[in-house]
């Protein structure tokens, strides 16, 4: 019985030191000459003018959001469609039923103002 778990131990030792042994190997042999112009902020190739660190609208935020709602909706959309013809109605009611729900959520934003970019 021990002999199973010792191929999942391999596996997790394994796991483990294929991605840090690349990064353990190349701290030590990478030469380190820092500069004040390495050190510099760069954006776009230009210096950077006044204060750094710029605020962005909630608005981007929430575009990204209903992206990636939508974007897991067609994860689910995809393999029910694939299998359609061996569901059924009972899946074509919980389908309905996922939708309207999204829908729901989106006339909610919607009317809230959540999607207006201003």
């Amino acid at each position: 019985m021990l002999s199973t778990y010792a191929f999942i131990g391999i596996f997790t030792v394994a796991a483990i030191t294929f991605p840090l042994l690349p990064l353990i190997i190349s701290a030590i042999i990478r030469p380190n000459r820092p500069s004040e112009v390495k050190l510099s902020t760069y954006e776009c190739g230009l210096e950077a003018i006044g204060e750094i660190w710029v605020q962005f609208k909630v608005q981007y935020y929430l575009y990204a959001l209903a992206f990636v709602i939508f974007d897991i909706e067609t994860v689910f959309l995809y393999p029910w469609a694939v299998a359609y013809g061996q569901l059924g109605l009972f899946a074509l009611i919980e389908m309905g039923i996922f939708l309207m729900i999204l829908t729901v959520g989106l006339v909610y934003a919607w009317k809230k103002g959540a999607l207006e970019w201003i």
